[in-house]
């Protein structure tokens, strides 16, 4: 008990005496903040970005590909095969008893950013009759729904928002036909928002194609996946890949998420050196301050581990309140804000940053660790002062 008395009553005039070094202090908190913010504020990129396409996914939903496409870009599935699709187990039928499914193809599209007019790829997606029975979260937002065997198209509401051209009424134009824009959707603010939809026999007229690239199939619960996937790889005319919506869209993802996170990782670490240092610095001045009140402690009987822990305890409330402080910045100047970056075959991708509790989490225990690192080689030299060292250098 005599060591943890020694431990706060060193740790309680340490603090006491935070005052007069809150200039040098103040660069442990600030380095420590801007180290945290941009670590986090970049994490938030990948969060939001796998939220986004995770959320085009659903359990009860799946895509049928060509057998070993990794993607829809690079699938084909004529006409035949997304017949026999229809007939497969385990799809969910509507009260007609038609199959609830929707054969799928996609191009892309050149268009222009509002922020800067660069030029970006976006997806146009064809899509069958069933798409709302479908996907039920899509919701004309603004206009109205596409007619068949017309050149028209809704916009995402994402893709509306962050590119140029796609207000109900104008006309993109593109190779073989022009699309008139007759509607806005939303689709909970997953992936679709960031593409534009149309009729899929229309857009294979103009594209003067007969295949289709994708099925999508709601299924009568997430149970009957595997008797629907069993039903179809068991037939000996197709030659097709089944895999559940959601992770697909996982698998989408994956390749930029971990780019966006190993990038967050190396500028957060070349960020986190420098403020080790600064830690460094600050701490060694404290000690170094506090020389005449170590030796007095040490005279009167204060043991070394009460030196090291006072030490460690200052450096660590420091960088606690910068990782928090960081977490806050981070959460409240990109938390929601939206961005966009190339999704591969799935062209531009607009996702809104995600600063999750768990991210903020993260920081602050990012924070924790460069404080004990920068108050670790302080504590130990305030612990190997000689005591007649240090009275001689008051």
């Amino acid at each position: 008990m005599k060591l943890f008395r020694q431990i706060g009553a060193v740790i309680a005039m340490n603090f006491r005496s935070l005052p007069q070094r809150a200039s040098t202090s103040a660069v442990i908190v600030i380095g420590i903040a801007g180290v945290v913010a941009v670590l986090v504020s970049v994490l938030a990129m990948s969060t939001g970005l796998i939220r986004t396409m995770e959320n085009a996914g659903r359990d009860d939903r799946a895509i049928v590909l060509r057998n070993g496409s990794i993607a829809e870009t690079s699938s084909a599935l004529d006409r035949n095969s997304a017949r026999a699709v229809e007939d497969a187990a385990g799809i969910k039928h509507n009260a007609q008893g038609e199959p609830i499914l929707s054969a799928e193809g996609m191009r892309i599209l050149s268009l222009r950013t509002k922020k800067d007019n660069s030029e970006i790829n976006v997806v146009q997606r064809g899509v069958g009759p069933k798409v709302n029975e479908v996907r039920p979260e899509l919701r004309i937002v603004e206009g109205r729904m596409f007619k068949p065997a017309v050149t028209e198209v809704i916009v995402g509401k994402q893709a509306r928002a962050q590119f140029k051209g796609l207000n109900i009424g104008d006309v993109i134009h593109a190779r073989n036909a022009n699309w008139t824009v007759v509607g806005v959707f939303e689709t909970n603010g997953d992936t679709h928002e960031s593409t534009i939809l149309t009729d899929i026999e229309t857009l294979n007229s103009v594209d003067k194609r007969g295949a289709y690239q994708s099925v999508t199939v709601l299924l009568d619960s997430t149970s009957a996946f595997q008797t629907f996937k069993d039903s179809l790889l068991s037939n000996p005319t197709l030659a097709v890949d089944v895999i559940r919506e959601r992770d697909y869209y996982r698998q989408q993802s994956k390749t930029m998420s971990t780019i966006i996170s190993v990038i967050a990782y190396v500028v957060g670490g070349i960020m986190a050196v420098g403020a080790i240092f600064a830690a460094l610095n600050t701490m060694y001045s404290a000690v170094s301050a506090r020389l005449q009140e170590i030796a007095t402690l040490r005279a009167l009987g204060f043991g070394s581990t009460a030196m090291v822990m006072s030490v460690l305890a200052e450096a660590l409330v420091l960088a606690l309140i910068g990782g928090v402080i960081g977490a806050l910045i981070a959460w409240l100047f990109f938390n929601g804000n939206t961005a966009s970056t190339s999704a591969g075959g799935m062209g531009q991708l607009v996702f809104a940053l995600s600063v999750s509790p768990q991210l903020m989490i993260l920081g602050v225990v990012w924070a924790c660790v460069i404080g004990l690192l920068g108050g670790l080689f302080p504590a130990i030299r305030a612990a190997r002062l000689p005591v007649a060292m240090a009275l001689r250098a008051v």
